[in-house]
């Protein structure tokens, strides 16, 4: 009876440690390292290092965005030297398009990723971090994207690694993690392909896929160990080799969107994290959402594109579209004026997209797929008309197409037949009620992802990078891990067994025929 008391005594006081978000183990030391300078990005990582600081731990963040509201025990770092990648896409230059512009885009990335290594490694913001001892911090966060510069730094820091990923895993994130590379059925983060792929589907991403990682091998991982080298000598390992210490990957996706995937357990998908409680809406926008009778339409394509940078003529067959409709349609439109604009248009250059999303009001979402706003549209279960750019805009569209959710709108199809069209398909029933059927997978999970990051997080730092987790596969090659040195014993045994016995056919034949000659 006692021993029983004091069980449930314990067990209720751990709970309310848990709810409470106190850490048993004391506070740690955490440093986080975002060299992007890309906001979406830092969306994703923000409350994760805000969440640790809030549950008693001490956090320093060197980024290029401090804090608007700091919280005890956060103290940033700011980094400066590089724009802010914010309202800088110009939507001109989605005009023309070639078929082999997910190429471009790496080495567009390739170039961000050298100079985001190259000024946070000359930044004053990191040269205080550097100031202190190695083993000073108990685990580093760090983002994974263009660049592994980082790992240098966590190198010299000397302590476990998190990394973070705000997209689907990228093609060259897998090894290091040990996880499974499979072109057949996990479309490559650059690829407009869902996991259901035609043969053709298959092929052009088995070609990405594998392009695209060793393009980052023989490209991105020598300019990373050639600033981090300058910067700390030559002694310092390939950051290449350095990733494969990497304890725990966080990555911005849930299956209920992206799909599922074989992943192993180092490998936490955290997809919507930076989603959080809903505030209340400006007072005309919360007028605009309440009075609209046939529901409202919004649209928003994200942080980093310029809507009013359109065509002329894609902006107007936008606007006749819009006329013809009957809800009312807010668009995030950075000029104070739109021409032509009709009674039923609000233009605002900045709008709380997911409190509006999550409005009962709101029918459909017009996006250009990033994941940030996917997610969104996940979360409050609204069907979207979805126009990729770049990126990890195309494989997102595709998966919330397959999902029933989605309709994709090509930017270069813009025009106002084709986005009435695509506006009152996603209008149907059917698109409203696949919406809800993965609002409710995505929000049904059996912890808050906030929560399931802050114990991995700690996990990690008491376990000392958690080597239990780490795979024996990230030490083997690729020909390794997928037996292909197998396979190809097996060929040469069956093709020597083949051999042997054409070769005993042809000696047995060759016998006979001498003996008959011989008859003969």
């Amino acid at each position: 009876m006692w021993s029983q008391l004091v069980a449930l005594v314990l067990l209720t006081h751990s709970i309310s440690l848990c709810e409470l978000g106190v850490n048993a183990g004391g506070s740690l030391k955490v440093l986080g390292l975002f060299p992007h300078p890309g906001v979406s990005h830092f969306h994703f990582f923000h409350p994760i290092m805000e969440g640790l600081a809030e549950a008693g731990h001490e956090v320093s963040v060197v980024s290029h965005f401090p804090n608007k509201n700091p919280v005890a025990r956060y103290k940033d770092f700011t980094l400066s030297g590089v724009d802010k990648l914010t309202n800088s896409v110009d939507l001109k230059f989605f005009e023309k398009r070639p078929f082999y512009g997910h190429f471009i885009e790496f080495f567009l990335l390739h170039e961000w990723g050298k100079q985001a290594c190259n000024s946070t490694l000359r930044s004053d913001a990191l040269q205080q971090v550097l100031k202190r001892r190695p083993g000073y911090y108990d685990v580093i966060i760090i983002e994974q994207f263009n660049t592994d510069c980082m790992m240098g730094v966590a190198h010299q820091l000397q302590a476990p690694v998190i990394a973070l990923s705000s997209c689907v895993m990228m093609p060259w994130h897998f090894e290091r993690m040990g996880a499974p590379m499979i072109p057949s059925h996990v479309p490559a983060l650059f690829m407009a392909q869902s996991q259901n792929m035609d043969f053709g589907g298959r092929l052009a991403n088995w070609f990405s896929t594998h392009a695209l990682n060793w393009m980052y091998k023989l490209l991105s991982v020598p300019a990373a160990d050639a600033l981090v080298q300058f910067k700390f000598g030559h002694d310092v390992p390939s950051v290449g080799e350095l990733a494969k210490n990497t304890s725990v990957f966080f990555v911005n996706q849930h299956y209920s969107l992206s799909g599922p995937k074989p992943l192993p357990p180092n490998v936490i998908e955290l997809g919507g994290i930076h989603i959080q409680k809903s505030k209340p809406l400006p007072a005309d926008l919360q007028r605009i959402l309440d009075s609209a009778e046939e529901g409202v339409i919004l649209i928003s394509w994200g942080s980093m594109i310029r809507a009013n940078s359109l065509s002329d003529a894609k902006r107007d067959g936008i606007v006749r579209a819009v006329a013809r409709l009957k809800q009312q349609v807010i668009w995030k439109w950075e000029n104070e004026t739109l021409p032509n604009k009709p009674q039923n248009m609000h233009i605002m250059n900045w709008l709380p997209q997911r409190d509006i999303l999550c409005h009962p009001n709101v029918k459909v979402f017009m996006t250009h797929g990033g994941l940030m706003g996917s997610s969104e549209a996940a979360y409050c279960g609204v069907p979207v008309v979805a126009t990729p750019m770049y990126g990890d805009q195309f494989v997102n569209t595709a998966a919330m197409v397959q999902r029933g959710m989605g309709i994709i709108l090509h930017f270069e199809d813009i025009g106002e037949n084709t986005v009435m069209r695509a506006l009152k398909r996603a209008l149907e029933k059917k698109y409203y009620e696949a919406a809800k059927s993965v609002s409710h997978a995505y929000n049904h999970r059996p912890q808050q992802a906030l929560h399931t990051a802050l114990w991995w997080v700690e996990h990690v730092a008491h376990t000392k990078g958690a080597p239990l987790l780490k795979s024996s596969a990230v030490e083997m090659s690729r020909f390794v891990y997928y037996s292909l040195d197998v396979y190809a014993f097996l060929l040469v045994v069956f093709v020597i067994i083949i051999a042997s016995w054409v070769w005993l056919i042809r000696r047995i034949c060759g016998s006979k025929a001498a003996k008959k000659t011989k008859q003969d």
